[in-house]
């Protein structure tokens, strides 16, 4: 038998889901069971959280569990803060697959999700990240303004992103 957990440790569970909807309890209970919190409270305020700003969206749900209290950030993924960039309206999963994302998405945007992601990110410096943003638009499958973005990151480079 495992041995018992200190309440008072702090824990952090990361967990994907889709944002705005309870997922499975059954999918949440082998991590969050064992700290002595209920998976379905739990689900319900995911759910919560996440209806705002990403609904529809995957998106990675980190739980800090301490003292039997789960607090829940989000943390998004460089792909679910293009895709919220583009603006799109929101589907049902159940009923629309396989979604093809097209639609502009500026400079700006790009640079404000890798001030974001720039944490998270492997490279440098900023424009490094941009880089890594911009690699992102290709695999979702925006344009960057007017061009591919596969254009633009010959042209992004340090210099260019002083004045952001």
């Amino acid at each position: 038998m495992p041995p018992k957990l200190d309440p008072s440790q702090v824990v952090d569970v990361y967990v994907r889901v889709t944002g705005g909807e309870v997922g499975a309890a059954s999918s949440l209970a082998p991590k969050i069971g064992p700290l002595g919190l209920s998976p379905k409270k739990i689900g319900e305020d995911i759910a919560k959280e996440t209806a705002k700003d990403w609904k529809g969206l995957r998106v990675t749900v980190k739980l800090t569990v301490q003292n039997r209290q789960a607090k829940v950030s989000v943390v998004p993924s460089a792909a679910a803060l293009v895709i919220k960039a583009l603006k799109e309206p929101e589907r049902d999963r159940k009923k629309t697959k396989n979604i093809k994302h097209n639609g502009n998405i500026s400079l700006d945007d790009v640079v404000e999700i890798a001030k974001v992601m720039r944490p998270r990110s492997m490279a440098k410096d900023l424009s490094g990240t941009v880089k890594e943003i911009l690699g992102t638009c290709v695999s979702v499958g925006c344009t960057n303004v007017v061009t591919h973005p596969s254009n633009k990151v010959a042209q992004c480079s340090l210099e260019n992103l002083r004045d952001y």
